[in-house]
């Protein structure tokens, strides 16, 4: 199961705290998988890729209360953890930069905190997609805002790239893709 995160809502649509949602859905054209069904209190499609089932999701409520609605998806599929992989913004990365982990803390981002906590672990995959620092400019105002016009072909080309390490992560697993991913990028491989 493919988790992007984002809040939902036409205002939040082309923000930097919604490039989980984005990410789901360039693999939802890439793959050919409708995300449209409503259930978990989410939108999801079902699949097959590289002869595995596989489930998109975005969760329909903010981000900082997904947490319920990826575990009651995980616990219908009766997923295993390992399984599961959660696409979300990330501060601490430059945009354009994506590293993926199978576990770690949620360094500071409520929706993966409240997924962890709802979850009962921190050993969770997850693709985090750079969109740098705030600076000035208080967080939240920061990752509800659209990127700027230097910003964009930079998520852009992030979003495509984590299209490719999702589809990796299914086919290959969590440590190809890692190994694959996490090394483009000094900055990246500093965190």
């Amino acid at each position: 199961m493919i988790v992007g995160l984002g809040n939902p809502g036409s205002e939040y649509a082309r923000t930097r705290h919604n490039i989980g949602f984005m990410t789901i859905d360039i693999l939802s054209r890439s793959l050919d998988i409708e995300v449209k069904k409503k259930k978990f209190g989410a939108l999801f499609g079902v699949g097959l890729f590289s002869d595995k089932k596989l489930i998109l999701l975005k969760p329909c409520q903010f981000m900082n209360r997904s947490g319920q609605v990826v575990a009651t998806a995980a616990g219908f599929y009766k997923l295993d953890l390992k399984n599961l992989l959660i696409v979300t913004d990330d501060m601490a990365l430059e945009p354009g930069v994506i590293r993926i982990r199978a576990a770690g803390s949620p360094g500071g981002h409520n929706g993966l905190a409240d997924i962890i906590s709802k979850l009962g672990t921190e050993n969770i995959n997850r693709l985090r997609i750079g969109i740098g620092q705030s600076g000035p400019v208080p967080a939240e105002q920061y990752v509800l805002s659209g990127p700027t016009e230097t910003e964009k072909p930079l998520l852009q080309q992030a979003v495509e790239k984590a299209k490719e390490a999702v589809i990796c992560w299914v086919d290959k697993g969590v440590d190809e893709t890692m190994t694959r991913f996490n090394c483009c990028s000094k900055k990246q491989d500093e965190d």
